[in-house]
């Protein structure tokens, strides 16, 4: 059943560019919804708008990622500041999207997500143990930022940018996990691996970590090489992309809108 349209469309005031972006964003917010990775209206993800401002995609701040469309994200600057249509939007996904959209030039999409797993982990001492060949590939991207309280200090966000570095994956600790790619649909799959890591994690440590069989020494660092960056992009972005966009196509297209 098709969600029920609920922005005027901007497809018209905006750049095919543009517009491409969003239809993708709106896609990967119906993407976490499905997957149950949302936390009410709580979380966030962004895009950057193509163009020399660098103006970034984020969404409202009322509406269910389940509701999602291409036209309903908002347009803002580094500032925080709209542009074009204006919404609220949640302070702390600015301070997070912000950092990283103006410090990383290949940070074109950016998620960050509450789940239970991701929590959990994030809260765990020892972080994202290299047990599964899901964690052993987010290994060699991953990086972590302590705990700062909520995130609508403008401060942090040099701390945020300095921890990240040049991974593309973070666990933000007591909070969350975090990805970062060259385009939403490879910062998307980026986090459904981190996802499914941490996940795997909390059911591999209810048995007790004495029960834990650790990998052959050195195979997590093979594992990290052999999940090339370009390759990894090159498979979310031609072949797992294309397939998600597919099935919510199945579900309900009105993302599109």
């Amino acid at each position: 059943m098709a969600t029920q349209t609920i922005a005027q469309s901007v497809r018209d005031e905006v750049s095919p560019e543009e517009w491409a972006v969003r239809v993708d964003l709106a896609a990967a917010y119906r993407l976490v919804a499905l997957y149950g990775w949302d936390d009410l209206i709580f979380t966030h993800l962004s895009a950057r708008v193509p163009g020399p401002e660098h103006h970034f995609l984020i969404n409202p701040y009322h509406l269910m990622f389940e509701e999602m469309t291409a036209s309903a994200l908002v347009k803002i600057d580094h500032a925080g500041k709209p542009v074009g249509r204006a919404a609220m939007v949640n302070a702390a996904g600015f301070v997070i999207h912000s950092a990283i959209h103006m410090a990383r030039e290949d940070a074109r999409a950016v998620l960050h997500l509450h789940t239970p797993y991701g929590q959990a982990v994030s809260a765990m001492e020892y972080g994202l143990l290299p047990h599964t060949q899901t964690a052993m590939i987010a290994h060699g991207e991953l990086a972590y930022h302590d705990y700062e309280g909520i995130a609508t200090d403008l401060e942090e966000r040099e701390r945020l940018v300095a921890d990240l570095g040049d991974k593309s994956v973070m666990i933000l600790r007591n909070h969350g996990t975090l990805t970062v790619g060259e385009s939403i649909g490879h910062a998307f799959v980026r986090m459904y691996f981190l996802e499914r890591a941490c996940e795997a994690q909390v059911h591999m440590l209810a048995a007790g970590r004495e029960n834990l069989n650790n990998p052959p020494q050195g195979t997590p660092e093979k594992v990290a090489t052999q999940a090339d960056a370009r390759a990894t992009r090159m498979g979310a972005d031609l072949l797992a992309w294309p397939a998600l966009l597919r099935k919510l196509d199945r579900i309900d297209p009105s993302f599109r809108e």
